[in-house]
């Protein structure tokens, strides 16, 4: 699933030329991801976090919920090291950057259809020097602090959308977004709108 058409035409053609992969659907949006893994029941879907009027951390949530059989890996734009760790704890078994070269990408495929976890030694090595870590620690960085439908808010925040537009991307009232945001004021000791809008823009440039 991504809202990129071109990025999904070579991702289906990177697959389809393997013996033993074949790409039976494609979906834009959450509501054509679901309808597609209803209707086919693949054995592993390929997801993005940034989906065309949905979010992508959502949709692996509700895949996992739905059909628990079927193995996710997140292929996406986004750093690594940030968003590794919550995919998995939504459900997906592994995450790989788009920029990465196509045997990595067919690596990872095969990895996590046999039921393996998928990640670079690095993020990997995070992730278990942050479980390993007591309890209290220092985050690595902000958004570390911030919880998946906060980070969520604060990206779209970044990336210029308003109040309403982010209710409608996520579903969610106008209201609740203005809670979202104060509580990300608070988490990253911002005084204000304005700072608020300055650190998630300054942030969402650099991902």
């Amino acid at each position: 699933m991504d809202d990129h058409p071109l990025v999904r035409e070579r991702l289906v053609e990177i697959l389809n030329r393997e013996a033993d992969l074949m790409v039976c659907g494609e979906a834009e949006d959450r509501h054509e991801a679901l309808a597609a893994i209803a209707a086919r029941q693949p054995d592993l879907a390929i997801v993005d976090l940034t989906l065309k009027n949905s979010d992508g951390l959502e949709l692996i949530k509700d895949i996992h919920s739905r059909w628990p059989k079927v193995r996710m890996l997140v292929v996406s734009m986004h750093d690594e090291s940030l968003y590794a760790e919550r995919v998995i704890r939504a459900g997906a078994l592994g995450y790989i950057t788009k920029q990465e070269a196509t045997r990595k990408i067919l690596l990872a495929v095969r990895r996590v259809l046999a039921g393996s976890i998928y990640l670079n030694e690095k993020t990997a090595t995070h992730i278990l020097s942050r479980l390993m870590a007591c309890a209290g620690s220092v985050a690595v960085t902000p958004a570390e602090l911030l919880s998946d439908r906060e980070l969520q808010v604060f990206d779209l925040t970044g990336r210029g959308l308003n109040t309403s537009d982010i209710a409608s991307r996520l579903h969610i009232a106008a209201k609740t977004i203005e809670t979202y945001r104060a509580r990300i004021k608070e988490k990253l000791k911002l005084k204000d709108s304005s700072e608020l809008l300055q650190w998630a823009i300054s942030w969402t440039q650099h991902q």
